[in-house]
């Protein structure tokens, strides 16, 4: 997907980018190229794959939730900043917060948002685990968010006790979100949360299949989770 068929396949879903956001997202794939010589953010290093499976797939998000009722985007295990910067570019008024176990990549992360002229954004290095049981930051995001960090049992110890009450938790899945839910409702269950309803949609050019899992934060999460770091992946709620 080249920059202007990246640009037309947003209209149809109503996001249209002005002149500074399609340099920011042109900013932003020079910089991720140059970060990436020097630490791992990401193989795919092709413009027309970076714009199709990093942007786009990204601002996927978007096409299914209406993000001018949201204030505050927490991403968990973003790497490269993906999907809260792309959205936070078409999304000015968004309120970002990432958090993320390598120092390196927060790094690249500040020097990024820098260069976008981005406010607004704070990047956390840091164990999920340990960040989702800081008061400060503990049940008090409007949406949370992960793409492809973890399978649903684990993730959800991971990004529900950072949502807010009657918040929204939206797990970005490929074929297998479906499978991973089904195998995953004890802990979603567990942590407050109700599965309200899986959006599909195919990735253009490359027709893979991507899923959206919505989880409704419906009561608060015991005090007791996320546990330790390690032992959410090592035993899941399943």
């Amino acid at each position: 997907m080249n920059e202007a068929e990246f640009i037309q396949a947003l209209k149809a879903y109503d996001i249209v980018l002005s002149e500074k956001q399609q340099k920011q997202f042109n900013t932003y794939f020079t910089c991720l190229v140059e970060w990436n010589e020097k630490i791992n953010l990401t193989s795919l290093t092709e413009k027309e794959d970076v714009y199709l499976k990093h942007f786009f797939d990204s601002l996927s998000l978007a096409f299914f939730k209406d993000l001018s009722q949201v204030e505050s985007i927490c991403d968990v295990g973003s790497g490269a900043g993906f999907p809260s910067i792309p959205l936070k570019i078409c999304f000015p008024h968004l309120k970002v917060t990432i958090v993320d176990s390598l120092k390196k990549r927060i790094n690249f992360l500040d020097i990024l948002a820098e260069q976008l002229e981005l406010d607004d954004v704070h990047f956390y290095h840091d164990r999920a685990e340990t960040f989702g049981q800081n008061k400060q930051f503990r049940e008090s995001f409007d949406l949370v968010t992960a793409r492809a960090v973890a399978r649903m049992s684990v993730l959800s110890e991971l990004c529900l006790p950072l949502v807010k009450q009657n918040g929204l938790f939206i797990a970005m899945k490929g074929s297998q979100g479906d499978d991973e839910l089904v195998a995953g409702m004890k802990s979603v269950k567990a942590l407050g949360g109700k599965h309200v309803k899986t959006e599909s949609f195919i990735l253009p050019k490359e027709e893979s299949d991507r899923k959206m899992i919505f989880i409704e934060k419906v009561k608060r999460t015991a005090k007791k989770y996320p546990r330790k770091p390690g032992t959410p992946n090592r035993q899941p709620l399943e």
